[in-house]
């Protein structure tokens, strides 16, 4: 008998993540769900069992720090039947840069940014090798942004941008699909973590979690690379990507242009 297939979700304990469980359990997936808090992701853990029937593995770690990462990497390169990654935990410290909390920067980058890598870099090798799996890395909207106060985590999220796009075209004829997600205003409790509150954005701004995680998941079975859920036309995307080959054209000359010529 064949076995089922199995995600790996992080930041599953709420919001998005917890989405994304209910979701795939709701689809036949065995599932190794991470965050800090054990205790609920016990009670996610059971009722999905309940539900669904589904194998569900619990992994407490904090992926602010150098050991929770660790297990996390080791689960993934321990388990070939674990052929979807989703990339979802982070959060936001904001402020303007000359007020930022370093150390709370600090704390934010190692989930965000550093975090991410480290499962990417795991999940990528093994699959690649095994010639088949699935990576979802979550970014955001902002990263189209330069809003005074988000200078860390626009940042960090241009990252993922970065760097998933950059997997992305590694992953070619590889077998490995891996999916950039570009989030708008998402219904959960990020904001008040975050400092803001979802009352202060327009309703038809916010998106339902659930909505969000339909659209992620049937983007991966379409192979659409980029999903911006609430983008109607994916030719804006198209665009932007050719503006910037317009720019990689005159990016590296062998002199600086006219301009700076007195």
């Amino acid at each position: 008998m064949t076995p089922p297939p199995r995600a790996l979700v992080t930041g599953a304990s709420a919001g998005i993540g917890r989405l994304y469980a209910q979701h795939l359990a709701r689809t036949g997936h065995a599932l190794v769900l991470v965050a800090r808090r054990a205790d609920r992701l016990e009670e996610l853990a059971a009722s999905l069992r309940e539900a669904h029937g589904v194998d569900v593995e619990v992994l407490p770690a904090d992926l602010a720090s150098d050991g929770g990462v660790q297990r996390v990497v080791d689960r993934l390169r321990a388990d070939p039947l674990v052929d979807l990654l989703v990339n979802n935990a982070g959060y936001a410290v904001r402020g303007r840069v000359a007020e930022l909390d370093a150390d709370a920067t600090d704390a934010m980058l190692r989930v965000n940014v550093l975090a991410l890598t480290r499962l990417s870099i795991a999940a990528m090798g093994r699959m690649v090798a095994a010639g088949r799996g699935r990576i979802i890395n979550v970014a955001s909207g902002t990263v189209f942004m330069q809003m005074p106060g988000n200078a860390g985590y626009g940042a960090s999220k241009n990252y993922v941008m970065a760097f998933t796009r950059t997997m992305q075209a590694e992953a070619a004829g590889t077998g490995v699909q891996v999916q950039l997600l570009i989030p708008g205003v998402i219904a959960t409790d990020f904001h008040e973590i975050a400092g803001n509150a979802i009352a202060n954005f327009p309703p038809e701004r916010v998106m339902s979690a659930e909505d969000l995680v339909v659209a992620s998941l049937r983007a991966l079975e379409m192979d659409e690379q980029v999903c911006i859920p609430s983008l109607p036309d994916t030719a804006d995307w198209d665009a932007y990507v050719d503006a910037e080959k317009e720019l990689v054209v005159n990016v590296s000359r062998d002199r600086p242009a006219a301009r700076y010529h007195a």
